[in-house]
């Protein structure tokens, strides 16, 4: 085997493969779209065989681009989509139902009924999370009930769990080992954030067969090797697994307590370094675990609050109203104008994630006059993707008693310059962005060299990840009316409107 590293990062609608020397200089990248699926109102499926597919061929393209050879593939790094929930058949391998995305909200009526039994700090305590259709917990449970003979398979072990990590390892390995790391298995509502182990009582309270469940493994040390694929070759070791913000976490370096990072996906999540024991939160936001390196060694925990819908607003304004064409249009024309013109915007189409945790909001456009034009609606997008992120900073620095300096940002979205001038603005902090801001799949890959020993430690990889420009607060919303309280008041106010 080579010294090359391959990182899969499978996200929500699209699957990228990066190819990584031992320096972590980029030598190949691809990406490969799949398609999505929305069977009624608020419910998003992925088809697994798709996501197979999109993954195998985002790899054989990033090592064309690359010029490098499958043989050249020293170990692999996955990060993925967390949720998103898999069931599948252990002696077949296919799986019993379409995927259950992370946006999806069929279970709403589920946790609200736990809630109502007075269930949410007890989950909270033992998971770190909160009761929300969000995490994987109850979408099992769901599969369970509504595909026919689905729960007493599962009770028989006959049917596996998986986070979509789990589910590529399976395949990879030709079905050799069940595993999940610490992070993925974090998101579920039935992990220990502790003891970072199946709890026996979240398994009982959402009904969750404990045989379904995958084995838990650190995030850097070797899970199982490729096996009976074809288009790899056998014996490649899979050394790195974290959740997609997890990775991003550890490929921006924020290998300190107080490092805070966002990425700027489908959705926006911020992620602070919170060091060694998990932190409770009073602000809406979840305790989660950051990465443990090692199966047995210490962890590292975060806070996290996720704001559900980002970068998949400006996508509504390209598919669904036609505004732009493309992504990269929306930072011309929101240049365009000075301010948004009163126009405020709350991306709630999945209903609010943190710090509200409001299933039931609703998406809003307020502030419409017979001047408003299309550039104040874009506009008013970016600065409404800003202020999700800045309630979420707001809350951390709550949480963690003390002020947030600086943002480490990522994702596709964050090449766009006005969005981080207002986001620097808003929050009041300094944002950096290195020169790849497809993090996510850096920290898989520096994950995957520490799990094979290309390097031996976390100093050798900041090299891998250095900011390369940086947006200062006070250089933004001069032109807005009222500057930075005036624009934070108009958004709290559309967001309690939002909330009925």
């Amino acid at each position: 085997m080579g010294d090359l590293i391959l990182a899969i990062d499978q996200g929500t609608t699209g699957s990228t493969a990066l190819v990584l020397d031992a320096n972590g200089h980029a030598r190949g990248r691809a990406n490969v779209e799949f398609p999505q699926h929305f069977p009624k109102p608020g419910w998003v499926e992925h088809e697994p065989e798709e996501i197979w597919a999109s993954v195998r061929t985002a790899v054989e393209r990033a090592l064309a681009a690359g010029a490098a050879k499958t043989n050249d593939i020293g170990a692999i790094g996955i990060t993925n989509q967390r949720e998103t929930t898999v069931v599948w058949e252990r002696a077949s391998g296919r799986p019993i139902h379409r995927a259950i995305v992370w946006q999806d909200r069929r279970t709403a009526e589920r946790c609200a009924a736990l809630k109502a039994e007075g269930q949410e700090a007890r989950v909270r305590a033992k998971t770190g999370l909160v009761l929300d259709p969000y995490f994987s917990g109850t979408k099992i449970a769901w599969l369970l009930d509504h595909v026919e003979g689905a729960r007493a398979r599962a009770e028989r072990g006959e049917l596996a769990f998986g986070t979509i990590e789990t589910f590529l390892v399976h395949r990879l390995t030709g079905g050799a080992a069940h595993v999940t790391d610490v992070t993925n298995a974090s998101r579920t509502l039935l992990l220990d954030l502790d003891r970072l182990a199946w709890d026996e009582g979240m398994c009982g309270l959402l009904g969750v067969p404990a045989a379904m469940l995958p084995r838990v493994v650190g995030c850097a040390e070797v899970v199982g090797t490729t096996r009976g694929l074809g288009w790899l070759p056998d014996g490649i070791p899979i050394a790195g697994l974290a959740g997609d913000q997890q990775s991003a976490l550890f490929g921006q370096t924020c290998f300190a307590k107080g490092d805070v990072k966002c990425t700027y996906g489908t959705g926006a999540f911020v992620l602070m370094n919170v060091g060694a024991h998990p932190v409770a939160s009073k602000s809406g936001l979840l305790a989660t675990a950051a990465w443990q390196l090692r199966s047995g060694e210490a962890a590292t925990y975060a806070l996290e609050g996720s704001a559900f819908i980002a970068g998949a607003a400006v996508q509504w304004l390209r598919d669904g109203l036609g505004l732009i064409t493309a992504a990269p249009e929306i930072e011309p024309l929101a240049r365009s104008v000075p301010d948004a013109g009163g126009v405020v915007f709350v991306p709630a189409l999945v209903g609010l994630g943190a710090p509200y945790w409001d299933p039931d909001a609703r998406g809003l456009l307020t502030g419409l006059t017979r001047g408003t034009t299309k550039a104040h609606v874009a506009r008013a997008t970016l600065e409404a993707i800003a202020n999700e992120v800045t309630d979420l900073i707001e809350a951390m620095s709550a949480d963690a008693g003390a002020a947030v300096a600086r943002l480490r940002v990522d994702g596709g979205a964050s090449a766009n310059g006005l969005l981080l001038e207002l986001q620097a603005a808003l929050a009041g902090v300094r944002v950096e962005r290195p020169r790849d801001v497809e993090t996510t799949a850096r920290g898989a890959a520096m994950l995957a060299a520490l799990g094979v020993g290309l390097v031996k430690g976390l100093e050798q990889l900041r090299p891998w990840s250095a900011p390369d420009a940086s947006f200062e607060p006070q250089a933004s919303l001069e032109t807005e009316p009222g500057g930075r309280e005036a624009a934070r008041s108009a958004w709290k106010r559309a967001v309690a409107r939002a909330r009925g």
